[in-house]
């Protein structure tokens, strides 16, 4: 069998606190790069600076929180700022389960 040269995701992500850490633990036990907020002690943070940590870091930031994201989003653009990226989750996904947002 082959060894395949690139990760299976080759993204890093950051995932908020508005996310269960067991999905970034699930996460990693599929072999993705994902930590939680709560991993690196940043869970208190606010958006802004979840964001400037995440694109230094090379990671894009995994949420629920949609409005707040998204005009953080306009406004590191409008500012020429660093930015790895945002993911946004649908809350139609259930968060006490891990997996379907781990996959």
């Amino acid at each position: 069998m082959k060894e395949r040269s690139e990760p299976r995701f080759p993204y890093r992500l950051l995932l908020d606190a508005d996310i269960s850490p067991e999905v970034a633990r699930v996460a990693r036990a599929l072999g993705l790069d994902a930590i939680s907020v709560y991993d690196c002690g940043r869970s208190e943070l606010r958006d802004e600076e979840q964001l400037r940590l995440a694109a230094a870091d090379g990671r894009i930031f995994v949420t629920r929180n949609r409005n707040d994201f998204l005009r953080w989003t306009a406004e590191f653009a409008r500012m020429g700022e660093a930015h790895g990226g945002v993911l946004i989750v649908s809350r139609s996904i259930a968060s006490i389960r891990p997996e379907p947002l781990a996959y």
